[in-house]
């Protein structure tokens, strides 16, 4: 259940602040929505992929001939196939698209070959048969191991991804009141429902092919996909397949390349789909870190200085590693007025799996440190949870630790303000129907055992890419006979893009009808779908689009109706001339012509940090704060979420019911890192790789929701909206363990919060 103040509203359906709904809605729930692993092609055959059983081990051989020999079998694939760059990355090409005979695979799940067949069952068939040769090596599987140099290099680049300190302010500042520890935060996967799948497509000379593929960013993919093969880029058109949910795990390549060298060496359309196991060595995870923090603060309570190291395991590949390690140092401080840090992080590479992208990209680990912290702070000086946070919350013009200026609006007071405002949910009665017992309905605790605790956590979290990244992205718009068509490589992965494009469209041009052109590589990039960006970048996009083609009809209409072309504005359905009061219907004026305009959007440009940490890293902040109420049984360890309270910054709200959605899913997916999920790794190699042994929330775990939108426009973005996705899923986590730890009394440094770790 939740509860939501009053936004507000358009005049007409499907406009911007109005409940649109998705286009894709109606066949998701019916079940005819085509997803990746949907897609079929005549004449196509399977493929596969043989993954290292050894976290570190050198290829000595690799026998195929067995496999080819099997009848079905179409072809195999390995290092010796790749025609171009033999390794692939987002932020450091140092994945090799398979390890090769005398290098070494560097973690469990590192490919090694692939193969083609007429069949699934072919195709494990064929993998058994290969033989390959390993000399096992002693993997490195402690990060702290990296910094201290004890661990032997792994990868010609190096065992530390990057290395980054914030320093400012004056360092010999000791305050009244210190408080610290050390926190860890476990390895998350992103445990999207639609696997992975991809369906390469060779044209008839064998000279390009089409790949059909969930994926969150099409062009990046097609640059690695493209240098892997040795192919131009304009030899390749990437096509969306439907996205069952991402996350972050579908910015880095799986399968992409592995399916297009099996389709080009085939001739034949290929389809890889992974399985629920392979899906987790497949793609990369939230980063496991350690958090040492220390804050110092006068008998007020102000928070006078803060230090803190982090070490961030990126496993054997970098991904985005370095950038997810900027994330988390810049946001030591949290939405709290600082002046003086001392931060220094690491990301270092290890023979575990491969870690990158995932909602809340290093905001999420840093937060649940800071926030930790500040619940001790307030014990420490006799203060509520609230009061303590009010003395320090962070304002638009305060001046963050990197020296940069926020610039955003920043209601931190106001969204602490109006959460705590939420009313508390009803205590548990002693005749509580045992589903909102912890436990449930099996029947192990008792209301007379339950212990209930209360506790609260604030964040802030940076919007788009940062650190001097050239990002934009483009839209193109085309009008014809009253009918407007949207184009874009904008990945929906279900946060509601394509609805939000139909929606400016129809705000801008005065038109129902606004259809969406196939997703592909052939309109300019749109960027990733990550970063809460796309609403900013690809709604601005858009935006400037169809404020273009307006222009173009408006100088039509003005020409062909005699019109007063600087006087003239769009109300609703209608081009007004507001002199003469005169209205065409847009469906009129647009007859017989053809409009067409391609924008791209640029947000302002971003700065690298220096040596010290100093720089203008971020493009834009929002803000969020949650209180969570937890009942526990604290001989046995059992936690139910009872409420979780919210109020969040989300700028100018474009569609309520989707905002909502959103906020809502991030705080499920905060609450499994607080009390379930974590991928177990003991000595490189992952021991629950599958939903039986990997716990997500269900719906029985889903506490109740209020929340609260603070609406207030974001002059910075071009439609004064923020993005909601990820702020739900930081600050929830360290809620809902301040309040086990509100009622046990017990430090509890890690999370997941296991119930052996409040019983023991």
């Amino acid at each position: 259940m939740t509860t939501t103040h009053p936004t507000s509203t358009s005049t007409r359906a499907g406009t911007l602040g109005t409940n649109a709904h998705r286009p894709d809605g109606v066949a998701k729930v019916q079940g005819g929505f085509a997803f990746s692993s949907d897609m079929w092609s005549e004449n196509m055959l399977w493929g596969a992929t043989l993954r290292s059983p050894h976290p570190y081990a050198k290829i000595i051989s690799i026998d195929d001939s067995a496999a080819l020999a099997i009848d079905g079998v179409e072809c195999v694939v390995t290092a010796q196939d790749v025609p171009g760059n033999p390794y692939y990355g987002l932020i450091m090409s140092d994945q090799p698209v398979f390890a090769a005979i005398g290098d070494t695979v560097r973690y469990c799940g590192e490919p090694i070959a692939a193969v083609a067949a007429d069949h699934p069952e072919t195709c494990k068939r064929a993998l058994a048969a290969i033989k390959v040769v390993y000399e096992i090596l002693t993997p490195v599987t402690n990060p702290q191991d990296c910094v201290s140099g004890i661990a032997p290099q792994i990868h010609p680049q190096g065992n530390v991804y990057r290395h980054q300190r914030i320093i400012t302010g004056d360092q010999s500042i000791v305050g009244d009141v210190i408080v610290e520890g050390t926190y860890e935060i476990g390895m998350q996967d992103q445990a999207f429902l639609g696997l992975e799948s991809a369906l390469a497509i060779p044209d008839s000379g064998g000279e390009g092919l089409e790949l059909y593929v969930a994926t969150q960013w099409l062009h990046e993919d097609r640059k690695q996909i493209a240098a892997c093969l040795n192919i131009p880029e304009d030899k390749i058109r990437l096509v969306l397949g439907g996205v069952g949910g991402a996350f972050g795990a579908r910015e880095d390549i799986s399968l992409q390349v592995h399916t297009c060298l099996l389709a080009l060496k085939s001739g034949r359309p290929v389809r890889i789909s992974y399985g629920r196991e392979e899906s987790f060595y497949g793609h990369v995870h939230r980063h496991p870190a350690t958090i040492w923090m220390r804050h110092h603060a006068d008998r007020n309570g102000k928070i006078l200085k803060i230090e803190s190291t982090m070490l961030f395991d990126g496993g054997a590949y970098c991904s985005t590693s370095p950038a997810v390690l900027i994330n988390a140092i810049t946001h030591t401080q949290g939405p709290y007025k600082c002046d003086t840090a001392s931060v220094e992080g690491w990301a270092v590479r290890t023979n575990n799996p491969p870690c990158g992208a995932m909602r809340g990209f290093g905001v999420v680990q840093a937060c649940f440190a800071h926030e930790s912290q500040m619940e001790k702070l307030g014990v420490a000086l006799g203060l509520s949870p609230v009061e303590i946070r009010l003395r320090n919350v962070m304002e638009t013009g305060d001046r963050l630790i990197t020296g940069q200026i926020m610039d955003s609006v920043a209601p931190v007071e106001q969204c602490i303000r109006e959460t705590d405002a939420i009313a508390m949910p009803e205590p548990l009665l002693p005749n509580a129907d045992i589903r909102q017992i912890p436990g449930g309905t099996g029947l192990t605790a008792q209301p007379g055992n339950i212990v209930r605790g209360v506790g609260w956590g604030v964040s802030m979290k940076n919007l788009m890419y940062s650190e001097g990244f050239d990002d934009y992205s483009t839209a193109r718009c085309r009008m014809t006979d009253g009918v407007v068509s949207v184009k874009f490589a904008t990945s929906e992965v279900g946060q509601g893009f394509t609805m939000l494009a139909q929606q400016i469209a129809r705000t801008i041009l005065g038109v129902d009808e606004v259809l969406l052109d196939t997703i592909d590589t052939q309109v300019g990039s749109a960027g990733s779908t990550s970063a809460s960006r796309q609403t900013w970048m690809s709604g601005g996009a858009v935006k400037a689009a169809c404020e273009k083609v307006l222009e173009d009809l408006f100088d039509h209409a003005a020409l062909t109706f005699e019109l007063s072309r600087d006087h003239v504005r769009i109300e609703e359905t209608d081009i007004v001339d507001i002199l003469s009061g005169r209205r065409i219907a847009v469906s009129e004026a647009s007859k017989g012509i053809n409009l067409d305009r391609t924008e791209e959007y640029h947000h302002p440009p971003t700065e690298d940090l220096d040596e010290n940490g100093q720089g203008n890293c971020h493009v834009a902040f929002a803000f969020v704060a949650h209180r969570a109420v937890v009942d526990v049984d604290v001989e046995l360890g059992l936690v139910k979420v009872v409420q979780i309270a919210t109020a969040q910054d989300v700028g100018r709200i474009l569609n309520p019911i989707s905002v909502q959605g959103q906020v809502e899913g991030g705080i499920a997916q905060g609450l499994g890192l607080a009390v379930m999920e974590e991928i177990i790794v003991k000595d490189g190699k992952v021991r629950n790789p599958s939903f039986t042994d990997y716990l997500l929330p269900t719906f029985l775990d889903a506490p109740l929701v209020e929340m609260v939108l603070i609406e207030e426009f974001e002059p910075k973005s071009p439609l004064g909206a923020k993005g909601v996705g990820e702020p739900p899923c930081i600050s929830v986590t360290p809620a809902i363990a301040n309040a086990i730890r509100n009622a046990t009394g017990r430090e509890l440094p890690r999370v997941p919060i296991r119930p052996y770790d409040i019983c023991l």
